[in-house]
């Protein structure tokens, strides 16, 4: 199956690819290496929740959360590229988590994502991570995520 029929038999449609929030692109080619800029979890422009994780939400929910940002980046990648098959693998995804002092499940949020792209891209999808804690992120997001994709 491709990765957009995957997708379809989940349920899942790619929405229009997010606008930026600032001075900045939000993909940037050079070779083979697609760098998108961080992402939120936004649905149709607006922020699904705000907060900090141990706090307002626990790792589930944010895990979920981290999954609606890695939907936003293949609808970015594909708005840009035009199809998802030339997407050859996930390189590395880092993501920044907003969470309270103490909270240390960063890497069981950022799973969300990373479990969703094994999901559409099998092996291809498996990549190198760093989850980051941090104390606020742009409009009182829970995360902002990172991804970077070697295309054909």
């Amino acid at each position: 199956m491709t990765p957009e029929e995957k997708l379809a038999s989940l349920g899942i449609a790619l929405p229009e690819p997010p606008t930026p929030l600032g001075a900045y692109v939000p993909v940037l080619r050079s070779g083979n290496l697609l760098f998108l800029s961080g992402l939120l979890p936004v649905k149709e422009g607006r922020l699904v929740k705000a907060g900090k994780l141990g706090a307002d939400m626990d790792e589930k929910e944010g895990a979920g959360l981290a999954r609606i940002a890695a939907v936003n980046a293949l609808a970015v990648v594909k708005g840009y590229l035009g199809e998802l098959d030339k997407i050859k693998r996930c390189v590395k995804v880092t993501g920044y988590v907003a969470g309270v002092p103490g909270f240390t499940g960063q890497a069981a949020v950022l799973n969300g994502a990373s479990d969703f792209l094994v999901q559409i891209f099998g092996e291809a999808g498996r990549h190198v991570r760093a989850a980051v804690g941090v104390v606020a992120l742009p409009m009182d997001s829970p995360l902002e995520i990172e991804f970077i994709f070697e295309v054909c």
